[in-house]
């Protein structure tokens, strides 16, 4: 909460929209996202994928604080019942928050879930990049951030993007690279 917080990007935009958005930032800059959402978009429901494990079920009930609900599963745990969860919360018009190089990585890898769940709900994409001016690095699979506090936050939301229904193989994998080109924009690490 002592952050210093600066919004770019359509936000206004989106909060005069109801039709729910599919929200997608790095690992490793999840840490303050609950809260930034909030400040972000104070009346839009929101629902984050978190894995199907006990590090889930803790960031599952750190989100509730925020009003950000969780659906449990990955590519290896409960993915189909994670699936069925995460269009069902689109069809309740919530939001879907996805950190498409976890839990596991590799680090800014971006696994084809956020994809296939774009391209199966017709929702839009929109990157979102979260940059700590100043913060700690983790020595973890995915360099966690942890911002300092009363350091500076930028938050950057990417115009939307949307997948089409209709992809043969090499077309979805180009859509999958296209998003990870974005996301990996404005990182400032080494990869």
């Amino acid at each position: 909460m002592t952050l210093r917080r600066e919004f770019s990007g359509e936000i206004s935009q989106y909060n005069a929209s109801s039709e729910p958005l599919i929200h997608v930032l790095w690992h490793n800059r999840i840490l303050a996202s609950p809260y930034l959402f909030r400040k972000m978009f104070p009346k839009r429901e929101t629902v984050v994928l978190t894995s199907a494990s006990k590090d889930g079920a803790a960031l599952a009930a750190a989100v509730k604080v925020f009003k950000v609900g969780a659906v449990h599963g990955s590519s290896s745990r409960r993915g189909a019942a994670a699936i069925v969860a995460l269009r069902r919360a689109a069809r309740e018009g919530k939001d879907l928050v996805f950190t498409p190089d976890g839990p596991r990585g590799p680090r800014y890898h971006l696994q084809p879930g956020v994809v296939k769940i774009a391209q199966t709900t017709g929702l839009a994409i929109v990157p979102l990049h979260i940059e700590y001016l100043s913060s700690w690095t983790l020595k973890t699979w995915d360099r966690f951030r942890i911002p300092k506090p009363f350091s500076k936050v930028r938050v950057t939301l990417g115009d939307p993007i949307r997948v089409p229904r209709e992809l043969d193989d090499a077309a979805f994998e180009n859509e999958r690279l296209a998003l990870e080109k974005i996301l990996l924009k404005d990182i400032n690490d080494p990869l």
